[in-house]
């Protein structure tokens, strides 16, 4: 395409800013992904993608099956009856099911033939290795960050052998365990590792224990951030253990080794049991902990992202007043198609190109394709309107001057953040 010096219209614009929001390489900072080393915790393929949590909530509302016999079946046979009842005997609209179509179609299989066998077949022949390949060619993702837990017994011996496979695979430190069940989990797990901690860590030993144990497993990931889910009831400052872990363990550690700490808030757990990871909520959060957190923290850096839609708009008066704050992704029930739309505008208008409008939060390595071409075109959809605001009035843009706007917003703004 020759392409002018500067876009003066709006065909001119669109085309420039498809191609280069197309081919800009991601770097997805929140994923629930790992590279081959670590076995069976690298989910892929069609049975994977089709019993993905969001489906397993989903077939329960069109299916008899009840949740007793749904557990007891078989992988095969749980894709096979989400398969049949969400894509065969209903249409496949749901932002979930309409992942799955999108996904199959980009990896070259015929849609139209609605054959099970002949996908399952795909992927059989293929490894975990050749298809990590093909889908970040096809998602156009350079890499990805994980969310690794040290507590985890599957995982933290992967990492204490020091080799984690593909360098495209980055790691953070999830603390979930830590944070949110130390009473319950941690300090027992701590004890049996050598740490001297107590489970009300009410001590200076204590704390210097704890910071010790994260200094060891930063040394051992070298994480891109620390991070936690929190609920919406999440309150800053706390008088028990959630607060000494932040203030004494957690927020030095963070400025000591410039590891910022992210902070995704609003799941309430297990609202219904019977569905298991299926069975999380969200609830909106009082968001005066965050400010206080940023205002008595301006040392430190913090990666936010929020559940609720009800939150988004005074998170984005927040990031404006803290420049220690980075708002990053449409995160788990924020990421629809409506919602990121009204979300990325929202945080632009608000704050310009100063945040990271996605991530993809994938689980399966297969939902890179899909989560990313749909957010790819809802971004594009938003820049596309906001620079035609400025090409109306006279202002001229150039197509350096977008490829650097949406490098930075794919990538650039979190390796500049971090740094």
């Amino acid at each position: 395409m020759n392409v002018p010096k500067h876009i003066k219209t709006a065909d001119q614009l669109n085309t420039v800013l498809s191609e280069v929001v197309d081919n800009q390489k991601i770097t997805d900072i929140h994923t629930h992904l790992f590279s081959p080393p670590f076995g069976e915790l690298l989910l892929w393929g069609i049975d994977e993608l089709l019993t993905y949590h969001y489906l397993i909530a989903e077939v329960f509302r069109k299916s008899d099956v009840s949740y007793p016999a749904f557990w007891a079946m078989t992988k095969t046979e749980q894709a096979d009856l989400i398969w049949q009842t969400l894509f065969i005997e209903n249409s496949p609209i749901s932002e979930a099911c309409r992942g799955v179509i999108t996904t199959l179609d980009e990896l070259g299989l015929d849609v139209s033939s609605r054959d099970l066998k002949d996908y399952r077949s795909y992927f059989a022949d293929t490894t975990a290795e050749d298809f990590i390949d093909t889908v970040f060619g096809s998602s156009n993702v350079s890499k990805v960050v994980m969310t690794n837990d040290p507590f985890d017994p599957l995982e933290a011996p992967v990492w204490e052998t020091g080799d984690v496979g593909d360098t495209r695979f980055e790691a953070a430190l999830r603390m979930d365990v830590l944070i949110n069940s130390y009473q319950e989990t941690a300090f027992e797990h701590l004890r049996g590792l050598g740490y001297d901690v107590d489970s009300n860590l009410s001590t200076e030993k204590g704390y210097k224990e704890v910071r010790r144990f994260l200094e060891a497993w930063i040394q051992r990931m070298n994480p891109k951030y620390m991070a936690v889910s929190l609920p919406p009831d999440f309150k800053y400052p706390h008088d028990g253990v959630l607060g000494r872990l932040f203030d004494n363990c957690i927020l030095p550690i963070s400025r000591e080794f410039n590891v910022p700490f992210a902070l995704m808030i609003g799941v309430k757990r297990a609202v219904n049991p019977e569905l298991r990871m299926a069975g999380d909520g969200t609830g909106k959060a009082d968001l005066s902990s965050l400010e206080t957190l940023l205002r008595e923290n301006q040392n430190n850096k913090f990666l936010v992202t929020l559940l609720s839609r009800e939150n988004q708009h005074e998170l984005c008066v927040i990031g404006r007043k803290f420049k220690n704050l980075m708002i990053f992704g449409c995160w788990w029930f924020m990421n629809n198609p409506s919602i990121i739309e009204e979300i990325t505008r929202e945080r632009i208008e608000l704050l310009g190109l100063s945040v990271i409008p996605q991530h993809s939060d994938a689980r399966i390595l297969d939902q890179l394709i899909y989560k990313w071409k749909h957010s790819r075109k809802i971004i594009t959809d938003v820049l596309v309107e906001k620079y035609q605001s400025l090409i109306e009035v006279g202002w001229t843009l150039t197509k350096s001057e977008i490829e650097r706007d949406v490098d930075n917003l794919f990538g650039g703004n979190f390796e500049q953040f971090l740094n």
